[in-house]
């Protein structure tokens, strides 16, 4: 597969590569980046087959961010296997019939869905700096398993944006800081990304030459990001959040109108 990349085609996937592991580690959204960079390098291969390739190199990333966010920040693991098992179940089924439905009507939904949050976000300022625990204990495990597989499986039917999706539910659900939010979520999105490898490498062909040289640099990329959130903090990571938010909306916006 090598082969056929040039030197600069290669840069440019790898590039892609970092940047969307640095900006998944802080505030999700690294789908953002690499999905698109992958699809326009590899025109010709089949959309489940690069989707599968890009989610081999997003894994490497998201591990990463996630370890060194677990080293940092520690987290309930009773609440974290309550959202990671229900989204890793929840991938498998939308990766399995990811080819087999429309998604015009779920992407409807996320862009109402966003831009309600993304206005919510913005006029609350204090939202997400301290970390005030809502709900009883009972009720905030039954929200985090819903959330954990609705989300999961929107990350195997469609993919990006999935980390951020997860910290809207941490932050204004339950009421997750950001940079607390940013750890579950990443371990949770590293079960998303395992399942559905999984199912697509069963049920179709990865480039695994290109998703491991790609998983290399989201890596570096996931590694560094998560340094920068923690030693920033919540208000940097909420600003970044706000970025990524629009963006995804924008983008979202965009594959429905062109659609």
């Amino acid at each position: 597969m090598f082969e056929e990349l040039t030197a600069l085609t290669l840069l440019f996937i790898l590039s892609a590569g970092f940047f969307a592991g640095f900006v998944d580690a802080i505030a999700g959204g690294g789908g953002l980046i690499q999905l698109p960079a992958m699809l326009l390098t590899f025109p010709s291969k089949d959309v489940v087959e690069v989707v599968g390739t890009s989610k081999t190199g997003a894994i490497f990333g998201t591990s990463a961010a996630a370890l060194n966010y677990r080293r940092n920040i520690k987290t309930e693991p009773k609440f974290l296997l309550s959202m990671v098992i229900p989204a890793f179940l929840g991938s498998g089924l939308g990766s399995l019939i990811a080819t087999q439905i429309s998604t015009v009507q779920l992407k409807s939904g996320i862009v109402v869905m966003l831009v309600a949050v993304f206005i919510y976000t913005l006029i609350h300022p204090d939202l997400g700096k301290l970390e005030v625990a809502k709900h009883s204990p009972r009720k905030r495990t039954a929200i985090a398993i819903c959330a954990g597989f609705v989300i999961g499986f929107y990350d195997g039917l469609i993919g990006p944006g999935t980390g951020t999706l997860l910290m809207i539910v941490l932050v204004a659900a339950l009421g997750f800081a950001f940079v607390g939010a940013s750890a579950i979520a990443k371990v949770v999105n590293v079960a998303t990304n395992f399942a559905s490898i999984l199912v697509i490498g069963f049920n179709a062909s990865i480039m695994w030459r290109v998703g491991l040289a790609l998983g290399a640099a989201n890596l570096a990329g996931g590694f560094i990001g998560s340094h920068v959130a923690i030693k920033k903090g919540s208000d940097f990571v909420r600003i970044f959040y706000l970025i990524v938010t629009f963006i995804l909306i924008v983008r979202v916006a965009a594959d429905l109108i062109l659609n």
